[in-house]
């Protein structure tokens, strides 16, 4: 049927383009009115591969394009295991490690990222010695780069690999193993909106399965581009659509309603647990999602147990025909075509509907239908009829998807409440600040939204938050857009909770093990020199002579009359960089030159901690008058020429460094680490006779309040912050600190005002008194 009002509209076909990737697409849009058009003249984009973000800007809901940013947390193999796999933690640490969450989530082998997961794939391996292993490229397509491992230690250790469990006891047709492809469309981002097409195929190795023979590829891939080659074998490629696939279950005696039932459980979690990927990416890049939608083919093992199992979900499926004539081809394009016509009418590409311009649950509600009425033979995956059973594994739900779900759903969902995750909150006088625990970050908050966090973090649901900042801020005042200020409170606990400062509630706190691997490297010899950091001593051996230049600096020689045996720092040469070991621990690898003196700085400074220490990499000034007393200065940069050339004329000692405990008030542990210049070259500190001292002051470097706030000082402290172990510290280390400076005297040190700077220091420090007159 032609669309009269689409006579103007135009097409673009982009990407790495074959026609019969693009055919079923342009033969749906011509039959409706529409023209060719260009890159820069376009309503609706079919794109193969992932266009450029110049593209993304130009979606409404007028201009449509097959694609959303954010989907290689789905097409990326790498990336779909870490989605399943962050979602199913999540799970576990709120309901608990047995609960029937997490073991719906029980559908995907797990995988390992070369080379990061090298040494925990060979821990998995040496645990489970049966278990077989199947190595693809990360980011690759029709079976480019896929063979199986006997043994995980020939697994590559270059980057863009993935290792995965290899599913040994497939369902088999006939004695071939197979995989299920689905199509699945993303068709709305907010509110989520997920369907599945109700025809698809199942794939076919071209040679009977055997378990045994692993080198023979025809046996265990069913990717229609590795058999296409299988020239023994009658029917190379074969496709069986699901009508017939699902009779072929019955006459088996299977359930087929049953199997279908939980892939499409399986289906709809594995795009939840990609939403926060697809939404803050559009946010980040202020995309209008409601442009874009997203075709994708799922491919689903089956075992032996007719247990489904999530493989991969593969961007911009191929649309092309694959069987041949008498396997299957003709009712595969069929199928095909008819894929792309429902969805072009499901995505209503030719915007004969028109956005309507409130939220109302009624309006998402009518939306939503009117968008199943165009649907044709695909099925709606969510919302289902009981959206509250998949409600829970969202991060947290938007506002549009709650609504949804409530004007859907026969029983009212109650609104989610909420509690505090890794997070603690830190209050200066009336300032509330979130430390972020698990990533060492720091978030400053107004007072809408301490008031919004307060109220959510005592388990108040959205609309009483709401309730409360609407009657708060009519006081003297003209009533806010309710509607709008509602809208608010769900994006600000929306952001909390991706970031893991807030959880659903019921919460299960889980516990976590990590794994330190330890590699060993042959001995190398070289020429000693000593690195000293707080009283500690290190000899130093290499060959090189760019990576001695580098750290010359901060180099000298051991004592002659020392008769010790320093530990060993060995800079090993390798192939595209440079290695570290320290006495027999393997500390770094692949660092590049000006890498090196940075990482051995902040190793050997770890290194000099004792117990629930914590390291403060910043600097401190120590006038000679007064030797053991400090000014602590918190920078934001790894460059200290600027504050040495400040400081040095006003007669104080650069020193970098200090080891701090909560329990020991002002005083603190000097670690006199080497002094950074650019290009990661190394400066030796000047000589302190002193290593314990109290902090008498805190400054700020080149900030223009004369008193910065401590929540400022501490926001540029915590990320040269960590513990002897790397992590960065805890709430109860973090408050502590946050006190610690409160209680100081504090200021600002202007590199452009010497003499301002020195009669602050002055005022901070009690040799001014010698030094003045």
């Amino acid at each position: 049927m032609t669309n009269l009002s689409s006579q103007a509209r135009r097409y673009w076909l982009g990407g790495k383009r074959a026609d019969e990737q693009d055919r079923f697409f342009r033969e749906a849009l011509e039959a409706r009115g529409w023209r060719a058009g260009s890159a820069e003249d376009w309503q609706a984009g079919w794109f193969t591969g992932t266009p450029e973000m110049a593209q993304f800007r130009k979606l409404t809901p007028r201009h449509r394009l097959n694609h959303l940013p954010g989907n290689n947390a789905l097409t990326l193999k790498s990336r779909l295991y870490q989605s399943l796999a962050t979602l199913r933690e999540r799970m576990g640490e709120r309901f608990g490690p047995h609960a029937s969450q997490v073991a719906r989530l029980d559908f995907f082998p797990r995988a390992y990222l070369m080379p990061d997961d090298y040494h925990a794939l060979q821990e998995a391996a040496l645990a489970n010695p049966a278990q077989r292993w199947i190595l693809k490229p990360s980011n690759a397509s029709k079976g480019k780069g896929i063979r199986l491992l006997d043994d995980a230690a020939d697994a590559p250790r270059q980057a863009n690999w993935l290792v995965q469990e290899y599913l040994g006891e497939p369902h088999t047709i006939r004695g071939h193993k197979y995989v299920l492809r689905l199509y699945v469309l993303l068709a709305s981002l907010d509110p989520l909106r997920l369907y599945v097409y109700r025809q698809g195929f199942a794939k076919l190795a071209s040679a009977p399965y055997d378990h045994d023979d692993t080198g023979n590829l025809y046996s265990h891939l069913t990717n229609p581009d590795i058999n296409a080659h299988n020239t023994e074998a009658e029917v190379p490629v074969e496709f069986i659509d699901l009508d017939r696939y699902r009779d072929w279950l019955r006459q088996q005696g299977h359930d087929d309603d049953a199997l279908f039932e939980r892939l499409h459980d399986q289906l709809t979690l594995t795009a939840i647990a990609a939403l926060d990927s697809f939404r803050q990416r559009c946010a980040e890049d202020d995309i209008d999602s409601r442009g874009g939608y997203e075709l994708l083919g799922v491919d689903c093992l089956i075992d032996a147990d007719l247990k489904p199992w999530v493989l991969e979900c593969n961007l911009s499926p191929s649309l092309g025909v694959c069987a041949g004539p008498d396997s299957g081809g003709p009712l595969e394009e069929a199928i095909k075509r008819r894929l792309v016509e429902d969805m072009v009418e499901l995505v209503d590409i030719d915007a004969q509907e028109t956005p309507a311009n409130d939220e109302s649950p009624q309006t998402l509600r009518d939306d939503a239908q009117r968008e199943l009425s165009r649907a044709g033979d695909f099925l709606r995956l969510y919302p289902s009829a009981e959206p509250m059973s998949h409600l829970a594994f969202f991060t947290l739900p938007s506002r549009r998807d709650w609504q949804l779900a409530g004007a859907l759903d026969a029983r009212v969902p109650a609104e989610p409440q909420l509690q505090r995750g890794d997070v603690c909150e830190l209050i200066d006088n009336d300032s509330l600040a979130l430390y972020d625990t698990q990533h060492g970050h720091l978030l400053s908050l107004n007072d809408s939204a301490a008031l919004i966090w307060l109220l959510a973090s005592e388990g108040e649901t959205p609309s009483t938050i709401t309730d409360h900042l609407y009657h708060a801020s009519q006081v003297g005042h003209t009533p806010p857009d309710r509607d709008a200020l509602e809208r608010h409170v769900w994006q600000c606990l929306e952001n909390w909770c991706c970031q893991g400062l807030l959880q659903q509630a019921p919460a299960y706190q889980g516990t976590t093990s990590l794994h330190a691997v330890r590699a060993h490297a042959t001995a190398t010899t070289g020429t000693p020199a000593c690195f000293s950091v707080a009283g500690h001593a290190w000899a130093l051996h290499t060959d090189s002579a760019p990576a001695l230049a580098r750290l010359a600096g901060a180099l000298t020689l051991p004592e002659p009359a020392e008769n010790r045996a320093l530990t060993r720092i060995e800079l090993i040469q390798e192939a595209c960089g440079y290695g570290i070991m320290i006495g027999t621990e393997r500390v770094a690898s692949h660092l590049g030159l000006a890498e090196l003196g940075p990482r051995l700085v902040d190793a050997l400074g770890r290194r000099a901690l004792t117990e629930n220490q914590v390291l403060i990499d910043t600097a401190l000034l120590v006038h000679p008058d007064t030797p053991d007393a400090a000014v602590l200065v918190a920078m934001a940069g790894d460059d200290w020429q600027p504050l040495h050339a400040l400081v040095e004329p006003l007669g104080y000692r650069l020193m970098r460094g200090l080891a701090w405990h909560r329990q020991a008030g002002d005083q603190v542990r000097m670690l006199a680490l080497p002094l950074a210049a650019p290009g990661g070259r190394l400066i030796a500190p000047s000589p302190s006779p002193s290593i314990e001292l109290h902090i008498v002051g805190a400054a700020l470097c080149n900030d223009d309040a004369p008193e910065p706030t401590p929540l400022t000082l501490l926001a540029t402290l915590l990320p040269a912050s960590r513990y002897a172990d790397k992590r960065s510290p805890d709430g109860h280390d973090v408050s502590a600190l946050l006190d610690w400076l409160a209680a100081l005297p504090r200021f600002s040190l202007p590199s452009d005002a010497p003499e301002l700077a020195r009669e602050r220091l002055e005022d901070a420090t009690p040799h001014a008194l010698t030094t003045g007159s």
